[in-house]
């Protein structure tokens, strides 16, 4: 043992910068060969008939084809009439990811036509803060990066600033410093579209004075201008569509009531505590601050206000009205609602109503399920996409596998924000039922994943990053997320002193809810005396993977996408 460590340590030292060439598989090469007839350079007809039967790219035509030869023409440097070698070809199959991704290339390609509550949201929550939710610094930085990654729903929290007279953003009773909610509103309108021309809301919790909230809409009607979606009836019956509301800016929060109707409401209040009886229900979930308010109710500072002119104003601006069902959520989720609203639910009254409640909390109206971690962590998001749930709040400022899983969803359709409910979530059955994410089903599809192999750490990672003394030991883990029966994890061997490792394993993953499923792949470098080294990550939606041999781009741990770093991966669905 001793000679074969001191082997490692001095014999491998004098190579640990050794980096051996990529090489293709077997089955690379055989398709290369079938598709050229045997011949050694590819032209745009053959090129189309490995696009065809190998990458089931069934619409592709000559001139598709053509474009995408002519583009690595130009990036091999090659003549305008050149026709591909191998090694071009090899190329195309594992850097050229732009060309030959993963998942269907950035057009919008659902249905964007249905009311707005029967899509998935990019939600964020808390968007204006830098780190944890207890100490670091309020910004527009965050909200701007949000914004620019494909986020469509932004958090904001509305106190007063410290001599009362304007509207700061923190939150509250916590010890993060503020930012002006001006600033905030100006990022947002500058930004709202950089990544697609879908509407971004913005939801508010407002701890707000009767005249700061009238300040609140003359900014709002300041900045946004025509931008500003304001509907047309206090209560909507159907929300517009997402193509209907491209370039809109919805503004959602619980609306204020008149000063009187909500002193009747404390004065009740009170009367029931003195008497020993709570007037809150039981059943009630605290919303994202621990607010117990029912429906439409007002918020906590402007209800001791005696006046309240400007408030119709403000209210006639809100489209998404947040609330809670007078009854209670279980009778609500049993009768149904009567209008559309927000209902917010934390991470453990969502854990509760999906036990209590689960085939109930699949409905059309508008639901948000937020986290309640003061780490900027996030929980499992699939619990709130099975159940329904059009805004899955999650922090962007932290990192780890949540939101990883939350960066791979919002891949699909083009990274607009927006992602069209399965049908099994929207339709009903003979007998009114909906979709039970706790019910047994039958295996739709399998996925097959064979691992080829993986390049690029020797560009984007220095020599000595992963290993001293060796060039290093990968491997990699497969995970597949959704139904309930879908969890499934696999892992490769591991390749030892490899700066590019082969692999050529194949898995299955059966699936019974395709349709939600989430595959997260995660390169890892084995150490043997500590924990083993983080070498990339992504995360892809079933329901976006197209078939063939892929260039599988990595992403570090905040989810940016690393330069060089490429794995080969062929998908298959049986």
């Amino acid at each position: 043992m001793a000679e074969t460590h001191s082997y490692k340590m001095f014999g491998l030292f004098t190579r640990k910068f050794e980096v051996k060439e990529a090489h293709p598989s077997l089955d690379v090469v055989e398709a290369f060969a079938e598709c050229t007839n045997r011949q050694s350079h590819m032209n745009v007809a053959q090129l189309r008939r490995f696009l065809v039967e190998y990458q089931a790219e069934e619409g592709c035509s000559d001139s598709d084809a053509a474009l995408i030869l002519n583009e690595i023409r130009r990036r091999r440097n090659l003549e305008d009439d050149q026709d591909l070698c191998f090694e071009d070809f090899f190329y195309f199959l594992l850097f050229a990811d732009d060309l030959n991704g993963p998942i269907k290339k950035e057009v919008v390609h659902h249905d964007m036509t249905a009311p707005l509550q029967h899509y998935f949201i990019y939600t964020g929550h808390n968007s204006y803060l830098t780190g944890n939710q207890l100490s670091s610094d309020c910004s527009d930085e965050p909200i701007i990066k949000a914004l620019q990654r494909g986020v469509k729903v932004i958090e904001l929290d509305l106190w007063p600033n410290s001599d009362g007279d304007d509207i700061d953003v923190l939150h509250g009773r916590t010890l993060t410093t503020p930012v002006p909610f001006i600033k905030c509103l100006k990022s947002i309108n500058e930004h709202a579209f950089a990544k697609s021309p879908y509407a971004v809301i913005i939801t508010l919790e407002d701890h707000l004075t009767p005249d700061l909230q009238t300040k609140v809409a003359k900014m709002v009607i300041e900045v946004f201008g025509e931008k500003l979606y304001q509907p047309d009836n206090e209560h909507i019956d159907e929300f517009p569509s997402p193509e209907a509301l491209k370039g809109k800016i919805i503004l959602s929060t619980k609306p204020p009531k008149e000063y009187l109707k909500a002193k009747q409401s404390k004065d009740n209040k009170g009367k029931a505590s003195k008497s020993g009886k709570d007037s809150s229900d039981d059943e009630m979930p605290e919303d994202s601050d621990g607010d117990q308010d029912d429906e439409d109710s007002d918020n906590d500072v402007s209800s001791a206000q005696p006046t309240q002119a400007g408030v119709p104003e403000y209210k006639r601006l809100i489209a998404i009205r947040a609330g809670k069902p007078k009854n209670g959520l279980s009778a609500a989720l049993k009768g149904g609602l009567e209008k559309i609203r927000r209902l917010s639910l934390s991470e453990t009254a969502l854990e509760k109503a999906a036990e209590d409640h689960g085939a109930d909390l699949v409905r059309k109206e508008f639901s948000a399920f937020y986290r309640t971690r003061i780490t900027s962590s996030n929980y499992k998001p699939l619990v709130g996409w099975m159940h329904g749930a059009q805004m899955v709040a999650f922090n962007m400022q932290g990192y780890g596998k949540s939101l990883w899983i939350m960066h791979g969803m919002f891949r699909a359709n083009g990274g607009c924000g927006y992602l069209k409910k399965p049908n099994f979530l929207m339709r009903r059955g003979p007998n009114d039922e909906v979709f039970d994410p706790s019910a047994s089903s039958e295996v739709k599809k399998n996925l097959k994943v064979r691992v080829y192999m993986g390049d690029g750490w020797r560009m984007d990672f220095s020599k000595t990053h992963f290993d001293s003394y060796s060039p290093p030991d990968f491997y990699v883990k497969l995970s597949v997320m959704g139904g309930p029966a879908d969890y499934a994890k696999k892992k490769t061997k591991i390749i030892d002193d490899d700066w590019v490792p082969h692999w050529d394993e194949e898995f299955t993953f059966p699936l019974t809810v395709p349709e939600l499923a989430l595959l997260r792949i995660l390169v890892k470098e084995y150490n043997r005396s500590e924990k083993d080294d983080f070498a990339g990550q992504t995360c892809l939606p079933v329901s976006e993977i197209r078939p063939g041999f892929r260039s599988v781009p990595l992403y570090d741990e905040k989810g940016e996408k690393l330069p060089s770093v490429r794995l080969l991966i062929k998908f298959q669905f049986v």
